[in-house]
């Protein structure tokens, strides 16, 4: 059982910043992929970053490759998101979660637990 709680989110204005924090307690966070996903009203859930269980292998998806920044600390048990140059087509409810394995996957399917999400509103 992991149990995954993220904060962080809130409105800012297009070209701006925010970082997400998702704090996870639980099984060993170190042995296990991080990912973060987002989802916006009436669209389908986006793959956004993933880690890897220690950290060196990192994914994004297209649409935020090269302003957002994923990372991890296994010692407080957290993941983070940096997201830079914030566009209006971000905003979307971002939902940390919990892979079942190690390794990235960009599909939902494989991960397991998941945060409640939070509000990123960016606003043009």
């Amino acid at each position: 059982q992991v149990q995954l709680v993220e904060s962080g989110g809130g409105l800012v204005q297009a070209g701006e910043s925010l970082r997400l924090s998702c704090s996870a307690s639980g099984r060993s966070f170190s042995d296990i992929a991080m990912g973060w996903f987002r989802q916006a009203p009436g669209k389908e859930r986006e793959f956004v970053a993933g880690i890897s269980y220690s950290g060196v292998a990192t994914d994004y998806g297209d649409s935020v490759k090269g302003r957002f920044t994923i990372s991890r600390n296994n010692i407080l048990s957290t993941v983070s998101l940096r997201m830079t140059s914030l566009k209006p087509e971000d905003t979307a409810v971002y939902y940390c979660a919990a892979d079942k394995t190690p390794v990235i996957h960009t599909t939902g399917a494989f991960y397991n637990y998941w945060g409640q999400g939070t509000q990123v509103t960016v606003s043009s």
